[in-house]
């Protein structure tokens, strides 16, 4: 599995955040899946290190996963469906028919329990616990026990200390109470009018039966250590709901090109 994309910037509360909106390329026996084509400007970026993953020898690339319509998430789709014309696109497929007509018989709708088989693996489409359309799903590699939550997991980092193309673990100085909290003002503004404690139980209750290993958010450093940094991205979510409201004026972007997984 690659994790694809580059970096954004974003000013907050006087400060320069760093996040993503990762795409992540799945390698399995017989096919490759692509999950999320990240944002419109980060795709030139995302398919240069996608073509030279592909060119080692890897199976086709069959499966487009989308969690769900949100710009930072299926922004490349009309490029991939060009550049990739044998490959069909899965998930909640509610209006992209509208963008893409001519590709319709491409999109599959998935539910909850639905599969796709790359051989030696399955990917599954589960339980969405955080979401910020409704059409949003998430989904799970079976076999190396992976999540892909969309904006489930959406945090910044630290540019300035190294954070960049880590881990989450490896970012040790990485206050994830306040960057979980920032995002989530950002991009789940709704959470702040809810008890986000029923929420956090329900995410506990799906890691737990899916024994979920590894966490791969599209806005935030993948999880490698479920135990030590979910319960941190938890505090996150609940001090966020329960923190005032500051927010300054939109951010300008900027990309940042980082190095393929």
């Amino acid at each position: 599995m690659f994790w694809l994309g580059q970096c954004l910037e974003q000013r907050e509360r006087g400060k320069i955040y760093h996040s993503y909106n990762a795409a992540f390329l799945v390698i399995g026996e017989t096919a490759s899946m692509l999950v999320e084509t990240g944002h419109p400007k980060d795709f030139p970026a995302i398919e240069h290190q996608m073509k030279a993953v592909l060119a080692r020898g890897a199976p086709p690339l069959k499966y487009l996963f989308l969690t769900h319509q949100e710009t930072p998430h299926s922004g490349g789709l009309g490029r991939v469906l060009d550049r990739y014309p044998d490959l069909t696109i899965h998930g909640e497929m509610s209006d992209y028919h509208l963008a893409f007509p001519e590709h319709a018989d491409r999109m599959h709708w998935m539910k909850l329990g639905d599969t796709l088989d790359l051989g030696e693996t399955k990917f599954i489409a589960v339980e969405s616990v955080i979401r910020d359309l409704r059409t949003t799903l998430w989904g799970f590699l079976t076999k190396s026990r992976v999540l892909f939550p969309g904006d489930g997991f959406a945090y910044s980092h630290y540019h300035e200390d190294g954070h960049c193309g880590l881990v989450a673990e490896e970012a040790t100085t990485l206050d994830l109470q306040d960057t979980s909290a920032v995002f989530a003002e950002r991009a789940l503004f709704w959470t702040k009018f809810v008890d986000m404690s029923i929420y956090t139980e329900q995410l506990d209750r799906l890691i737990e039966e899916l024994d979920v290993k590894t966490i791969c958010p599209a806005h935030g450093l993948p999880v490698t250590d479920v135990a030590v940094t979910v319960p941190k991205v938890k505090e996150g979510l609940l001090f966020g709901s329960a923190a005032p409201s500051v927010r300054d004026p939109m951010p300008e972007t900027v990309g940042e090109a980082m190095t393929v997984s």
